[in-house]
């Protein structure tokens, strides 16, 4: 009995939630976006949006180009924290989840007879059906395997709707008609990687020694994948939370300075609030803003250690005072980090009273807002913003335990915009850098011209000149 794990993953879960709740959009393909720009990226496609070449991280101009029969339809964060609630207790009425992975993933461990592979399957069936009772339109795809990560991979062999089983017999094998890329952990940088390695495919990853790997991953983390890979059940690495941080991509009518600052305030805000109820302190601000056609901006300070919003704004003020205006803004971010747990603090040996006011009025306006509702007390710098960059998952207005779930529905989700951030991040580099490929091309073809004077030739003209590129 070598299966350990049935993992569950809820397929095209945005937007088929989209679906769920609106007839008129089953059926046909569906992008969901952050906001409603073309400029943006879709953060989920439909089942049938994906079989035009729509997916997670696609620019909607593009998706666009791919189908044009899609609907773009903006998030409903709300409402997917929902079905992801009724989901998770669907599942939990027929086994017990040991792990939340995100908003559309789960992991159950199997026990005793679980863990026949009989018995197994009945219980994918039996999540299937509980799934499919909780919406009629949603569907999920389950992996059982000996460990939660070839769990996860066997989830994403046969979508939609697909149930796969890994036994140990079966390894590697099984594996071989991926790419390396299927596999969780192994992104654009840890791909590059292993093709310098020589590995390029997973028979050969397979096949490399435990050392190879740790040498390729530059430490332990490369054994504990050849372990996974192999069907090991290693435990997860204990994580530390290192920064707390918010980003959102400007709708067209904030694409100017004042637009771009307002967000950033919001964002400062909203990261510092969320600061407090971790009960940790911050030591740094990083500050990113990314233009239409123009490299990015970003800088960085660090101080001692705190949480006090209006403190943060001053600092952040200060950072963005002396930003340039290369190109209109189209995202911004900002990152506290440097973190610190109050109670390893040993605070300030001179705390005025203006810090103890501080403190009592940071507090006053987390549980104001906390019970009304975000941003029924805000700073004035964040006026212009109220409309955007919204809380991705509000907090509940019910006081107590319902308020410390709304927290965790909202990591869940943050957890998702981080990896939709870097698809729509990379895409953008990709693209500038075609461009900026393109612009040497066309100068390396003008300056190769043959000059009609031979003296032009030993000495081209200024503007013939190989510049330091070429």
């Amino acid at each position: 009995m070598t299966l350990r794990y049935l993992f569950v993953d809820f397929n095209s879960y945005f937007a088929s939630v989209e679906q769920q709740d609106d007839i008129a959009l089953r059926g046909h393909p569906v992008g969901v976006v952050p906001v409603l720009a073309e400029t943006t990226c879709c953060i989920a496609a439909s089942i049938e949006a994906k079989r035009f070449g729509v997916k997670t991280g696609t620019l909607v101009r593009d998706a666009r180009r791919l189908c044009p029969g899609i609907t773009i339809v903006p998030a409903r964060p709300h409402r997917y924290v929902e079905y992801h609630h009724r989901l998770i207790a669907a599942i939990e009425r027929c086994i017990p989840i040991s792990k939340v992975g995100s908003i559309d993933e789960v992991a159950c461990r199997l026990i005793g007879r679980e863990r026949q592979r009989q018995r197994a399957e009945r219980i994918a069936t039996e999540i299937k059906t509980a799934v499919s009772e909780t919406g009629d339109w949603l569907r999920c795809s389950i992996g059982i395997a000996p460990n939660a990560f070839l769990a996860k991979t066997a989830s994403d062999m046969q979508k939609p709707d697909g149930l796969v089983v890994l036994e140990q017999a079966d390894l590697p094998q099984a594996l071989f008609s991926l790419d390396l890329s299927d596999l969780c952990g192994i992104g654009p940088a840890m791909l590059a990687r292993l093709h310098a390695a020589g590995i390029d495919s997973i028979a050969r990853l397979c096949s490399a020694p435990r050392h190879r790997l740790r040498r390729i991953w530059g430490g332990i983390e490369g054994e504990r994948f050849h372990a996974r890979l192999h069907g090991e059940d290693i435990p997860d690495t204990p994580t530390q939370r290192s920064s707390v941080g918010h980003s959102h991509v400007l709708p067209p009518h904030l694409r100017n300075r004042a637009g771009a600052d307002a967000v950033l305030k919001k964002l400062l805000l909203k990261a510092a609030m969320r600061l407090r109820s971790y009960g940790m302190l911050a030591g740094m601000l990083h500050v990113k803003v990314r233009c239409l056609g123009a490299a990015s901006w970003q800088a960085r300070v660090e101080f001692d250690h705190g949480d006090d919003s209006r403190a943060l704004l001053h600092r952040l003020n200060a950072l963005i005072a002396d930003r340039p205006d290369p190109a209109p803004p189209l995202s911004v971010s900002v990152v506290l980090g440097r973190l610190l747990a109050r109670e390893q603090s040993s605070g300030n040996l001179f705390d005025s009273a203006d810090e103890a006011r501080a403190r009592a009025l940071n507090t006053t306006l987390d549980r104001i807002n906390g019970k009304y509702g975000l941003n029924k007390i805000y700073f004035a710098g964040a006026q212009d913003a109220l409309d955007s960059a919204p809380m991705r998952i509000p907090f509940s207005h019910i006081p107590d335990l319902a308020s410390e779930e709304e927290a965790d529905r909202n990591e869940l989700w943050l957890q998702r915009i981080r990896q939709t951030r870097a698809l729509v991040e990379a895409e953008h580099r990709r693209r500038d850098g075609q461009a900026q490929r393109s612009r040497s091309n066309s100068n390396r073809s003008t300056g190769s011209r043959p000059a009609t004077d031979p003296s032009q030739s030993e000495r081209p003209p200024e503007s013939h000149r190989p510049t330091g590129r070429q």
